[in-house]
């Protein structure tokens, strides 16, 4: 199993139920900041997560980009907590270019509370996508992992929010992903208990249902629908 950021066995098994901080952080990014460099902060772990409400971890990280800014830096987040240092990303976007992914998973709001019974809702998350178009930020929507939803609705919505084009991702498990992040047991558990939900997990349904909002992004807006790795690898190039 590939780690990622340090990340331990035991970690990996416990994901979700415990958040570890390095409390060096900005300490360590000053010592290895290079021109040039992109960073995506992060693909893995979200950066603002509820721990980072009383940590303040990202502005001491975003003092130090500022410092010495590199050629892009890519943040991606489900969380409205990062409006809090709108002004830190403004002042960031002012030297080198600042692209915000922002995590757009259902339409639905019973389905938010099943699956992501922490985080906030879909409003509260468009609402902190204006606050940061409003400071003069490019946001793209990443409609992943895609949990049950409308897929035509969550396509329409996410374009008319950030007017970019559309990054999916659909859940994956281990047996067809050897890498990166997979879908939590805890999911295969709800969605048995759910109808219609399991079928959000077979490749068949997934396919269509991301064909559906390629529909919507190509057809009604001109734009493209990237999905998985090809989708994440325009957060960082030109």
């Amino acid at each position: 199993m590939g780690l990622y950021g340090g990340l331990q066995p035991e970690d990996w098994r416990r994901w979700g139920q415990f958040t570890t901080y390095k409390q060096n952080a900005p300490e360590l990014l000053r010592k290895q900041l290079r021109p040039g460099q992109v960073i995506y902060c992060s693909p893995l772990v979200d950066p603002y997560q509820p721990a980072e409400a009383t940590e303040f971890a990202m502005p001491a990280i975003l003092r130090e980009l500022i410092a010495k800014p590199p050629a892009r830096f890519v943040l991606q987040t489900r969380s409205p907590l990062c409006v809090r240092d709108v002004d830190l990303f403004a002042e960031l976007s002012a030297l080198t270019e600042v692209r915000v992914s922002f995590s757009l998973t259902t339409d639905l709001e019973s389905v938010r509370k099943l699956y992501e019974p922490h985080c906030e809702s879909l409003q509260e998350r468009l609402d902190a996508i204006a606050r940061l178009r409003g400071a003069g930020l490019k946001v793209h929507a990443t409609l992943a992992p895609m949990l049950p939803s409308n897929p035509e609705v969550l396509a329409r919505l996410a374009c008319e929010a950030t007017e970019r084009d559309l990054i999916g991702d659909p859940f994956h498990v281990r047996a067809t992903k050897r890498h990166g992040a997979t879908t939590r047991e805890a999911a295969f558990r709800i969605a048995e208990h759910h109808a219609g939900h399991a079928e959000w997990f077979e490749p068949e349904f997934q396919q269509r249902a991301m064909e559906r909002m390629s529909a919507v992004a190509t057809k009604e807006f001109g734009r493209r629908f990237l999905a998985g790795p090809e989708g994440f690898r325009l957060l960082t190039v030109s």
